[in-house]
């Protein structure tokens, strides 16, 4: 796979991004401390068919901030995705959002839905979309994550925010031959601002859930088939659906699906995103299964 690299200079930031493969624009906003190289089996398998863009969200990995001690609203966030989206194409795009990145996703449908053909908002963490006594509690379990990390660091955390996100903390559930995710110094420093800063941004969100219903954005509530449906991501994401009078979509894997079931995921995306957005040279199977024309597929090394 052939990959462009790019620095953006955004309001406050420098932001580090990569495009692979050709076609229809599909953005991926990634979750938690992911960076570009989050999803990497995921785009391997959809650049044969989309230009696939992954970025460094601000304070992450590559990504550089003018004042490194303060982090991102949720509004900062997703105009760095409208300024990413208007440097690399004049078109409206597709866009994957997970976890945190799906709400950058409603954020930038509300503000610039011109950029945006389809957003599929996998698990958004948007306690606004709750009623109040949820979004409350939900809130306050965020809080508690960041007293837990400020008290006892990133090894007694992990595991408390895999709790709460409802995500399988043995990782047994995944997909074969994987590229290894290994946590390293660097993934450590993400973590620190992810949990420090983009905490606090999802805790005082201002999402303007009632105007997601006028949106000219498709907008695609989705949840993991795994995940339990008693935790706040999968409740916002049912939230987000009934808000939007949708079904709720099932992705496979759990809150992580992109990364731990790249193969069924890309598949799933695909029949997922509407037939106006699939790229010339997909087709449907014998099982009505749409996926890459096999003289197209792409060589995964």
């Amino acid at each position: 796979m052939f990959v462009t690299t790019g620095t953006l200079d955004v309001p406050g930031a420098a932001l580090h991004y990569q495009v692979c493969g050709t076609g229809p624009m599909l953005l991926i906003s990634q979750s938690g401390e992911g960076d570009a190289d989050r999803s990497h089996d995921l785009v391997a398998r959809l650049a044969d068919s989309y230009a696939v863009v992954t970025y460094d969200r601000r304070g992450l990995s590559r990504s550089r901030l003018v004042d490194p001690t303060r982090g991102a609203t949720m509004d900062e966030h997703a105009d760095d995705v409208h300024r990413l989206l208007a440097a690399l194409t004049d078109e409206p795009a597709l866009m994957l959002g997970c976890s945190l990145g799906a709400v950058i996703g409603l954020h930038a449908a509300l503000a610039h839905p011109e950029q945006l053909r389809t957003l599929v908002a996998h698990e958004p963490v948007a306690p606004g979309l709750l009623p109040d006594e949820l979004r409350a509690r939900h809130e306050l379990e965020l809080a508690e994550l960041q007293d837990l990390y400020a008290r006892a660091g990133l090894g007694a955390t992990l595991p408390a925010i895999a709790r709460t996100l409802g995500i399988d903390p043995t990782g047994a559930d995944r997909e074969d031959d994987l590229t290894p995710q290994p946590m390293t110094a660097q993934r450590v420093t993400n973590f620190d601002h992810f949990i420090r800063h983009d905490f606090s941004a999802i805790v005082h969100d201002t999402l303007d859930t009632a105007a997601l219903r006028d949106v000219s954005t498709r907008i695609v509530p989705a949840t993991g088939r795994t995940t339990p449906r008693t935790v706040f991501d999968h409740l916002a994401a049912a939230a987000l659906a009934t808000l939007l009078d949708l079904r709720l979509q099932e992705a496979p894997g759990g809150h992580n699906g992109n990364t731990t079931h790249p193969r069924a995921y890309a598949r799933w995306l695909r029949e997922t995103l509407d037939p106006l957005d699939r790229p010339v040279g997909t087709r449907r199977g014998p099982d009505g299964s749409v996926g890459p024309d096999p003289e197209r597929v792409c060589v995964v090394s």
